[in-house]
């Protein structure tokens, strides 16, 4: 039973990533779930926990807000649904992009135009962020984005983009760390702060009606500690990355 689920999860995500979503993300969601309370030490999550851009943890706010004051500053970010990049800069130029499965599109991501070639620091820097479409439903924006990076073209759909969330191994408060991107010329979507944990459920409200991240092709919201203090603190007080995130789906 536990084989004959993992397989089918696979099977389901390997046709996701290749642009062919076959089920819901709240229906493989459940399926996960599933496997988690079966077999949480399975390949399948040990495999999951090596990818070089792992995902974030999905849906349990109350265990994400466990142990914050509740005055603890929260920031409120979209889930955009796109395709995972990491890319790196050695002395102020782009020198590598790899996928979310750790795969060179070193190329590929020079050709987008909202991704800066030179950026004005020199020393080793590291971005990640998401690709995707501004003007398409979310499934369709992974779809066209990840079309793009398996094609042999060199020529993107114009509609493709690139927005950074984080400075990878960054000293920053997520707030200065995307403050910091927009200055170095980074395409940074709209944020919020909750100065009070109380106030995720406002914000995953008005991501629902649609009174925020309207614009751009999202999948959920995702809330992030803004204290980069407190986010190495509970990132090794549980064992694991990136638990001072999370998305929030549902």
């Amino acid at each position: 039973m536990t084989i004959y689920l993992e397989e089918k999860i696979k099977y389901y995500d390997d046709e996701y990533r290749a642009g062919r979503a076959l089920i819901t993300d709240k229906q493989f969601d459940q399926l996960e779930r599933n496997l988690l309370r079966i077999n949480p030490k399975c390949d399948y999550f040990n495999k999951q926990n090596k990818l070089v851009l792992p995902s974030l943890p999905k849906d349990n706010l109350e265990e994400f807000l466990e142990g914050l004051l509740p005055n603890t500053r929260i920031i409120v970010e979209a889930k955009v649904d796109g395709c995972a990049i990491a890319i790196s800069y050695k002395d102020g130029n782009l020198e590598k992009a790899i996928s979310r499965k750790g795969i060179d599109v070193s190329e590929k991501i020079k050709t987008i135009k909202s991704i800066p070639k030179e950026i004005n620091i020199r020393s080793s820097f590291m971005v990640r962020g998401e690709l995707f479409t501004k003007e398409e439903e979310p499934a369709f924006s992974q779809r066209i984005a990840s079309g793009y990076l398996r094609s042999k073209s060199y020529e993107p759909n114009q509609k493709i983009t690139f927005a950074a969330f984080q400075i990878i191994n960054g000293n920053c408060n997520q707030y200065e760390s995307l403050n910091y991107l927009r200055k170095l010329g980074f395409s940074v979507l709209e944020s919020y702060q909750a100065n009070r944990t109380s106030q995720i459920e406002t914000y995953r409200q008005a991501w629902k009606s649609k009174k925020i991240f309207a614009d751009i092709p999202t999948d959920g919201i995702v809330i992030k500690i803004n204290s980069r203090k407190l986010q190495l603190l509970r990132e090794k007080s549980y064992g694991c990355y990136p638990y001072s995130q999370m998305a929030i789906k549902y």
